[in-house]
């Protein structure tokens, strides 16, 4: 990665999952710490940095936080009806830790270089069928994209980062392809990974 690339402060949220450019995530909001964080975000129209937890709980104690993340931004939030506050997030850039420190409540805040975003590439057409996978998916697994424009399927990195959100991929798999910054390479990983899941 280029020295030229920013630089950004920003709270990070440690989670048992993995956010992806262009995602969907919601959370539950309860830890004064992190009501504080989307206020701030709120406030400023600031993202978050949302990381893969390598040790430690979402709840409690500051987790230590995979290196490479991505941020969330707020797309909306509302009341649930256990009183809690839900917030629907969306993935952005991703980015590299580069130190951490610890508030007095108890929330991380991270130093962070962004990663510049991947170039459209247009899928090879040896990975059509995970094109074809997805659509299969999203059909049973992924409302959200079911209004998703036909073009989308044809871009590599779009086609990776949500087949790697709908497959039920071990944490550190998810983790490991986050972290590749060749779509076309992401696609080949999992096209590797897909005999693991047809039926015998």
């Amino acid at each position: 990665m280029s020295a030229q690339l920013p630089f950004l402060e920003a709270p990070l949220f440690p989670l048992n999952t993995v956010l992806y450019p262009g995602g969907q995530l919601q959370l539950r909001i309860f830890e004064p710490r992190y009501l504080d964080l989307v206020r701030e975000c709120t406030r400023t129209g600031s993202a978050f940095g949302v990381c893969l937890i390598l040790d430690g709980a979402e709840v409690g104690a500051p987790a230590q936080p995979a290196a490479i993340g991505t941020l969330a931004h707020i797309v909306d939030f509302n009341y649930r009806e256990d009183g809690l506050l839900g917030i629907a997030t969306e993935g952005g850039s991703r980015f590299r830790v580069l130190r951490t420190r610890v508030r007095s409540d108890g929330l991380l805040r991270g130093d962070v270089q962004l990663w510049p975003d991947e170039a459209s590439q247009q899928v090879p057409v040896e990975f059509a069928l995970l094109q074809t996978i997805l659509e299969r998916l999203i059909e049973t697994m992924g409302p959200q994209w079911r209004l998703a424009p036909r073009s989308s399927y044809d871009d590599a990195g779009w086609l990776g980062f949500r087949l790697a959100e709908l497959l039920p991929l071990a944490r550190e798999e998810q983790q490991q392809l986050l972290e590749i910054t060749d779509p076309v390479q992401r696609l080949s990983i999992l096209r590797d990974i897909l005999p693991r899941f047809q039926k015998a």
